[in-house]
């Protein structure tokens, strides 16, 4: 009997080791694909063209007030960029740049991770980072970051540049985005004046 019960124990004691290991490697499985979601979000899936539907606007009936240059884009009901840089805090924007740590580095001579760094980023030529590999996309756009481009590519970066590499949804607020504008501005030896 011993020896009967002996076997029983071990074959079930096997049995819910091997229950047990399947379970954790389940548990793991799962836990990195949540932190990965975490970590890395989703993009927007690609709509075909075909099925884009093209948004117009009325004209307006009275002609809109002229914006400094560089200061139209990016608006959102919340006052143009200029405006909203003239009162933004760095500091504010350091917080809001938590979000960007995990693909981008900020310091000078800073190496680069899965998206550039930003050093010096404001007035430097789009897709200008010595060392990095952008997306043709953003290398033929041309011209430099300005403000007003800076705005519209947080805000939406796909819809700025549709095919970058970046899947980063954007920054909704537009306080948020010139804080942070404005924090990117201040990582320079000589930071760019204001518009």
């Amino acid at each position: 009997m011993r020896g009967v019960n002996g076997y029983r124990f071990m074959k079930f004691s096997f049995r819910h080791k091997l229950g047990a290991s399947l379970l954790i490697v389940v548990w793991v499985l799962w836990g990195s694909i949540i932190v990965g979601d975490l970590l890395i979000p989703a993009h927007e899936p690609e709509v075909p063209a075909a099925l884009k539907l093209v948004k117009t606007s009325p004209a307006p009936s009275t002609p809109a007030p002229s914006a400094p240059a560089g200061a139209t884009g990016g608006q959102s009901g919340e006052g143009t960029v200029a405006a909203l840089l003239a009162s933004a805090d760095a500091g504010d924007g350091k917080k809001v740049f938590k979000k960007c740590k995990a693909c981008h580095t900020a310091d000078k001579g800073g190496a680069h991770k899965v998206g550039p760094n930003l050093w010096d980023v404001v007035g430097r030529a789009k897709a200008g980072a010595q060392g990095y590999r952008f997306s043709g996309v953003l290398a033929g756009l041309g011209g430099a970051w300005t403000f007003a481009d800076l705005d519209a590519f947080l805000a939406k970066p796909k819809a700025f540049a549709p095919g970058t590499k970046m899947t980063f949804a954007g920054v909704r607020k537009a306080a948020d985005r010139a804080a942070l504008i404005a924090y990117l501005r201040s990582l320079s030896d000589s930071p760019k004046p204001l518009p």
